[in-house]
């Protein structure tokens, strides 16, 4: 090759490269190629979708350059009076207060995400160190919320609201998103968020829409689907916390299944509210009038994925036949904080599980309060459920007093109890037949100590429900306890060991241990010969319920700790200090000298034992002939 050759070939490179920078799109051009996709996209989602289409249709080419009325004759067949709407290119809107961040799309009109300020998600790296994460709801890509819109001359259900594009307006804290049909009618959905509060206004417009609507029963669907993220801690517990509640305008509020999947048929009820809640969040949409029935359901995972569970909303949103109508309703995305929740009314504070019927009720009038009388003079949430602790121990202490002094009298007729075992000890229905008639002459029974602990079950029950329900608290700290509302980890341990889910939980081992204490403590003058594996049982309990505690929120598990150390301290107080062994004997012996009159209970109990006893004998003789 020459070097006129060689020369030639370079200046020809030298040209291409500089033909090649020239001619190079701009970032805006880019931007604009950028949006012909998304729209093509869109389009060709939507002509899937129909059921008279099976090929996408919609090319670059074909898009380039309509206008309104191209466009129109061009889509109508798939979106009929809203065709102008079907093609644009997908944008964002952010708008926040002082409390949440809201990011909207124009495609569809609905909110893509919101991100809560005052509120984090906390996650372990792989060194199982927790990193905190901003916490977002209704953020899942595979999320939909859209309005299925019976437009005139589309067929099928009609077109979806997430399939078009919406013009946004921002004035504020406003955001308007509008979807404009032919003849200037249009639908609109406008957001409105206020400062101090996680209530958003959310208002529908249809205006000149009423020759476009196809809906002859005067409604149209409202599908939403809303993928929960894992949040917490426990996962496995979040996800029995979350499901789908719903408030009829005449009833009291409902839900579905929390375990597994479910679905409820609500028909053409009014329905006041809908919400996907789970342990400590909430999005709830409320009517300021009603809603027309339709369907929930939920749908659970196996829990190895990223998603906690499915909730599935489909209900019917009033809308007649005039040229200018509204429905208005407000956007609840939040945490369940009780009093947020009450002063919206209508129930709201139901998503929050703290039970129902008497448990419910324990939780939300009376442990709510105090703890948060509490809460206003002591910061750390721990303290507070010692103090808690130690205020119920004295709310219920003249029960405790009751089931002590049981205790100690049986402590005292041990003696004569024995003395009448020796006496019958190769009879054992003789036995049972004095035991009970000793108990009714000194006014005595085993039973007195089980009716106080009885009486304090519906407490420890609601306790159950309260911490782990509770918001104030989630990420709280206390001792080596990170967050009060799961359960707190010592060590790690392997994963194949049956119940303890790969941790240890020092405060559910430290309730363990001090239930031992207490159980050996108060049986050491029991008389447990008539049931020996009662003896035992006690000290078994505390280790079967172990690999249950394990998990729980170290809220409760650390009450319950609490709640030992004051059982065993007032045990020893009230039965060393404050009964009296001789005069509680002396009374024993007065009640003995007291004519007796037999209860129905006792005398049917006395009866049934002589009657066994007899039989017994009638037996032996038998026996003794043969």
């Amino acid at each position: 090759m020459d070097r006129s050759t060689i020369v030639g070939l370079v200046l020809i490179l030298l040209l291409f490269a500089v033909w090649q920078t020239v001619i190079a799109p701009s970032p805006e051009e880019l931007e604009a190629q950028q949006r012909y996709q998304d729209s093509i996209a869109a389009l060709n989602e939507a002509a899937l979708q129909s059921p008279e289409v099976a090929e996408p249709t919609f090319t670059p080419t074909e898009l380039e350059g309509l206008n309104d009325s191209t466009l129109q004759a061009r889509f109508s067949d798939q979106f009929g009076a809203f065709a102008t709407a079907a093609a644009g290119a997908e944008e964002d809107v952010v708008v926040e207060n002082d409390l949440m961040k809201v990011t909207f799309s124009t495609r569809g009109g609905t909110i893509r995400q919101v991100e809560l300020k005052e509120y984090a998600k906390i996650i372990e790296d792989e060194e199982k160190k927790e990193v905190k994460l901003p916490l977002y709801l209704l953020e899942d890509d595979k999320n939909r919320f859209e309005y299925v819109l019976p437009i005139a001359g589309v067929s099928g259900e009609g077109i979806r609201s997430s399939d078009l594009y919406f013009t946004p307006t921002v004035e504020g804290n406003t955001v308007t998103m509008r979807a404009n049909a032919v003849g200037g009618g249009y639908f609109e959905q406008k957001y409105t968020l206020t400062d101090g509060t996680y209530l958003m206004d959310y208002d529908l417009r249809f205006e000149g829409l009423n020759r476009v609507l196809a809906n002859q029963d005067g409604q149209i669907r409202l599908h939403w689907e809303n993928y929960l993220d894992k949040i917490e801690k426990n996962a496995q517990y979040e996800a029995n916390q979350s499901t789908v509640y719903f408030k009829p305008v005449e009833d009291d509020s409902d839900y579905c299944s929390c375990t597994s999947s479910d679905t409820e048929e609500l028909e053409e009820q009014r329905l006041k509210w809908v919400a996907g809640s789970q342990q400590f969040f909430t999005s709830a949409l409320i009517a300021d009038e009603a809603f027309r029935g339709g369907e929930v359901a939920t749908e659970t995972f196996d829990g190895e994925g990223s998603d906690l569970k499915k909730l599935v909303v489909d209900i019917n949103v009033p809308v007649g036949n005039s040229a200018s109508e509204g429905f208005n309703m407000s956007f609840y995305v939040g945490p369940n904080e009780f009093d947020r929740l009450a002063a919206i009314g209508h129930d709201m504070t139901d998503v929050i599980s703290f039970g129902r019927s008497i448990f419910g009720a324990i939780n939300r009038w009376i442990i709510r309060p105090i703890f948060n009388f509490l809460s206003g003079f002591i910061s750390n949430k721990g303290i507070a459920i010692l103090v808690l602790t130690l205020f119920v121990k004295i709310l219920v202490y003249p029960l405790t007093y009751k089931m002590l002094v049981s205790q100690s009298k049986m402590q005292v007729l041990k003696p004569e109890i024995e003395k009448m075992k020796a006496k019958h000890k190769d009879d054992s229905q003789a036995q049972q037949v004095e035991t009970m008639k000793m108990y009714q002459e000194y006014g005595a029974s085993p039973l007195g100590g089980c009716l106080p602990m009885f009486l304090q079950m519906p407490i420890w029950f609601a306790l159950y429900r309260f911490f782990p329900a509770s918001i104030e608290f989630r990420q709280e700290n206390f001792l080596w306890a990170t967050d009060l509302s799961t359960y707190d980890t010592i060590t790690r341990i392997p994963e194949w060991i049956p119940f303890m889910q790969g941790h240890l939980s020092l405060f559910a081992i430290l309730w363990a241990l001090t239930t031992v204490i207490y159980a050996y403590y108060n049986s050491r003058h029991m008389d447990y010969s008539a049931q020996p594996m009662m003896k035992y049982f006690q000290y078994v309990m505390p280790l079967l319920f172990l690999g249950f505690f394990n998990s729980f929120a170290s809220g409760l598990t650390a009450y319950l700790f609490f709640s030992n150390l004051f059982n065993i301290s007032q045990t020893i107080i009230t039965k060393n200090f404050l009964i009296d062994q001789e005069k509680l004997r002396e009374k024993l012996e007065a009640n003995k000298k007291k004519p007796k009159k037999s209860s129905g209970f006792t005398a049917r109990l006395q009866e049934a034992l002589k009657e066994q006893q007899r039989q017994q004998a009638q037996q032996q003789q038998k026996k003794g002939k043969k």
